[in-house]
């Protein structure tokens, strides 16, 4: 889950004054969880990417760019020769006292199962496996990059999402816009599968009144109109909207004034196919009415092709344009970042 860090003091983060500031992201985390894709998407988003940096060379490197003309973005892990966690959050402690520069570090993380999956695949051995298993090698380096992670204003879990995914989260962080204004992320979601990782506000529409109970709705989809009115009709449907909108319309200014760029909005049902589509559809729709930038998935639909115009939960049909609009490849296992450690 993507979850921000508090900032190091209580003062809110003003975004226009941050704008003013040079701007650094550090990226760090496990191996295998995806920083070499990050990075290109830093890249992508224009900043200048360096990988593998040694701890000793920061601050040189810092003074000869210009990270208020071109932000700056560097990848220090354990492959590093002069790594430790401590030198790099002494390190990381003196760039943030800087008035600067504006430092953000983001920590990747995954899951130890995917992890092992992923080096498998590549036949590429993990760094602090030199003499033992991979197995070995992961818990080792998640001991030694915890303080890490504890330090970091964004933590993100890699274990189900695609590379397109990875990309949408870092943009929503990291766009050089001019504009400050909060992005909202909403999708919908299967219980059964899971929750999303990177959400930062999970609703349970489970209690509204089920379609996949009617012979004729279930084959449908929440993106079908006769699956959204009969959730419609559910008496406690209009007090929920309104509530949960109720809810929203004081957070979301909030979020802003503290700087928060990038928000995740999951709802989620059992199946992930009826209630929390339709709901998710309605909420983006309104979020775009309040004047928000908004973008929308539905999970499960794009994990399964079942995402056609009609809302009708067609089989290979739907499979070609699911898997473009996940960022997922024909053939990939769903939840799999297709990425060399």
């Amino acid at each position: 889950m993507t979850s921000p860090a508090s900032p190091p003091s209580d003062v809110p983060t003003d975004p226009a004054n941050s704008a003013a500031r040079g701007r650094i992201v550090l990226v760090t985390g496990l191996s295998g969880a995806g920083m070499s894709v990050a990075l290109k998407a830093l890249e992508d988003l224009g900043y200048e990417a360096v990988d593998n940096l040694r701890l000793s060379l920061v601050p040189a490197l810092i003074r000869q760019a210009d990270p208020k003309r071109r932000p700056l973005a560097l990848v220090i892990d354990s492959r590093t020769r002069d790594f430790s966690a401590r030198n790099f959050l002494d390190e990381l402690a003196e760039l943030r006292d800087d008035g600067e520069l504006d430092v953000s570090l983001v920590f990747l993380d995954c899951g130890d199962e995917v992890l092992q999956r992923r080096f498998t695949e590549t036949r590429r051995r993990h760094p602090l496996a030199e003499d033992r298993t991979v197995p070995d090698g992961i818990q080792r380096e998640r001991s030694l990059l915890f303080p890490l992670k504890e330090e970091a204003d964004v933590t993100i879990d890699t274990t189900q999402l695609s590379i397109h995914d990875l990309r949408r989260i870092l943009s929503g962080h990291f766009r050089r816009d001019a504009q400050a204004a909060l992005q909202v992320f909403v999708t919908s979601f299967s219980f059964r599968q899971g929750l999303p990782r990177e959400a930062d506000l999970v609703f349970d529409v489970r209690f509204l009144t089920n379609p996949h109970y009617d012979p004729e709705l279930r084959p449908l989809t929440g993106l079908h109109p006769a699956v959204a009115a009969r959730v419609e009709s559910d008496a406690d449907y209009p007090a929920f909207f309104r509530n949960l909108t109720g809810l929203l319309r004081p957070l979301l200014p909030r979020y802003n004034q503290e700087g928060k760029s990038y928000l995740t909005i999951a709802i989620g049902c059992t199946g992930g196919k009826h209630r929390s589509v339709f709901i998710a559809e309605r909420l983006a729709a309104w979020l775009k009415e309040q004047g928000l930038r908004v973008n929308l998935s539905h999970r499960e639909l794009d994990r399964l092709g079942l995402r056609t115009a009609g809302g009708m939960a067609g089989g290979a049909a739907g499979a070609g344009p699911a898997n473009q609009q996940s960022g997922q490849q024909p053939g990939q296992p769903s939840g799999m970042m297709q990425i060399a450690p």
